[in-house]
């Protein structure tokens, strides 16, 4: 069966999904080490969260490119991310999808949330013909990701070094046996935009 074009992939239980995210240590590490994300972590910036591992590791170079050296798990709340899926935007103006690119905007800048479809990717980082959810979080979803959706952190560093590390080696099939079961989301009240 043929891949659709957009679909939401992710590691998910009745409950919770897992997105994924890279940080400097420096913010990572207590993530992971506390649970929770540090006062460090600016909440009042727009903040990017992905279900689809290996697009964080295309995004984080395998957790080698600077200040993403720590790639964390993040197992949220399923309401909260079905919460800001349904009030959140595309990131790009669509003639298909908005009245127009004024009304586009409008939309955007009220949107505590936006959608972004970039290419899934395979084991060596190539694009993919499918795409995989982005998900930006500003303001009160950005918030409200930090201190009420967040259920666990988990550093994952070690598994996309591992990972990666079979990828370079040639065994393609041992890595995509320690992959995360990413499987077809379907968010509470249908598609998102």
């Amino acid at each position: 069966m043929q891949e659709p074009y957009r679909r939401i992939r992710a590691a998910h239980t009745d409950s919770t999904i897992t997105v994924y995210q890279a940080y400097a240590p420096r913010l990572g590490l207590p993530a992971a080490r506390d649970g929770r994300f540090p006062a460090a972590w600016k909440r009042d910036r727009m903040t990017w969260i992905k279900p689809s591992f290996l697009w964080m590791m295309y995004r984080c170079g395998w957790a080698t490119k600077a200040d993403q050296e720590c790639v964390l798990a993040i197992e949220i709340d399923r309401a909260g991310f079905d919460w800001a899926l349904a009030n959140a935007c595309l990131s790009h103006y669509d003639r298909d999808v908005h009245a127009d690119r004024a009304a586009w905007q409008r939309e955007l800048k009220a949107a505590p949330a936006r959608v972004q479809w970039d290419p899934e990717r395979d084991l060596h980082l190539k694009a993919l013909p499918h795409r995989s959810l982005q998900l930006g979080l500003a303001g009160e979803a950005s918030r409200r990701y930090a201190d009420e959706w967040t259920v666990s952190i988990t550093d994952v560093t070690p598994l996309a070094r591992e990972v990666h590390r079979l990828v370079v080696a040639g065994d393609l099939d041992e890595a995509r046996r320690r992959l995360p079961e990413e499987r077809p989301y379907e968010p509470a009240g249908g598609a998102c935009p």
